[in-house]
């Protein structure tokens, strides 16, 4: 059984440590960081990133949270794969934009807006309000729905 385990997560990449930024420090951003499962499957958040100066500053699990002006830098310095954008689609784009120019590898894209960029970046997109739409159709259509 180890065995499979150990073969599943080379295929998965998880015997490999990813170290990851998470742009948006609201309340999705901080429970994303605050979530530990992450860094047993080998997520390593290494920064927290926001523009809202009165969150710029404060901590996160240890980890403070910076200034959005400082994220190229830091990319480049902690050798970062994975960027998770929890932030509005105004500024994904832009954001994602720079992501790629700092050679970032993925995208885990929370922010409800497509991103374009260059093929050799794999993005995850995440629509929160998509998912519950079809929790409501699963419900709905397999008779779950509780009828009085």
């Amino acid at each position: 059984m180890e065995y499979l385990y150990n073969e599943i997560a080379k295929i998965l990449g998880l015997n490999e440590k990813h170290n990851l930024v998470i742009i948006g420090a609201g309340n999705l951003g901080q429970a994303l960081a605050n979530y530990m499962n992450f860094e047993r499957r080998g997520f390593i958040v290494k920064g927290i990133f926001d523009n809202n100066p009165a969150i710029c500053g404060k901590e996160v699990r240890n980890i403070h949270v910076q200034h959005v002006d400082k994220l190229e830098e830091f990319i480049k310095k902690n050798d970062v794969d994975i960027a998770v954008l929890t932030i509005p689609k105004e500024g994904a784009v832009k954001t994602a934009e720079v992501l790629a120019k700092c050679g970032i590898k993925a995208i885990w894209n929370f922010a409800h807006v497509d991103l374009n960029v260059p093929d050799s970046i794999v993005v995850e997109n995440v629509h929160l309000s998509d998912s519950l739409m079809k929790l409501s159709y699963g419900i709905v259509n397999y008779g779950i729905v509780n009828k009085k």
